[in-house]
């Protein structure tokens, strides 16, 4: 199987270049995402909605990918204030009570812009 690269079309990623995934063998590796609505630039304020619209766009992609939020193997949290862990991790149970991959949560001094919060990478296998 040959490298294969998804986009969403966000401005960010020819810009900064990268891709919000790459499929590679029978691996879907999703970039960090954050919480904007990638057809409006919207960001919401609140901090689990910005998690909700992160788990948007990964399930699009992964769905675009021949995969799924079920086949995801491996996540990653990244908040940008300790009070953010529980928020994002109940929207993260919400998503992911029953798959339940390997994960972490870290808390960072920033991300790119100040209005982003919270971004998420996942890992997943394509659908077999």
């Amino acid at each position: 199987m040959t490298r294969r690269l998804i986009t969403t079309g966000s401005p960010f990623e020819r810009s900064f270049g990268y891709s919000r995934a790459v499929v590679d063998g029978d691996l879907v590796f999703v970039s960090g995402t954050t919480g904007y609505d990638y057809v409006s630039m919207a960001m919401p304020e609140d901090v689990s909605e910005q998690a909700r619209n992160i788990f948007r766009t990964i399930e699009s992609v992964l769905e675009e990918a021949g995969s799924s939020l079920a086949q995801v193997v491996r996540a990653q949290y990244f908040v940008t204030d300790r009070s953010y862990c529980e928020p994002v991790l109940n929207v993260c149970g919400e998503v992911f009570s029953e798959i339940r991959p390997a994960a972490g949560i870290y808390v960072i001094a920033g991300l790119l812009r100040p209005e982003m919060k919270v971004e998420i990478e996942v890992t997943a296998r394509l659908a077999d």
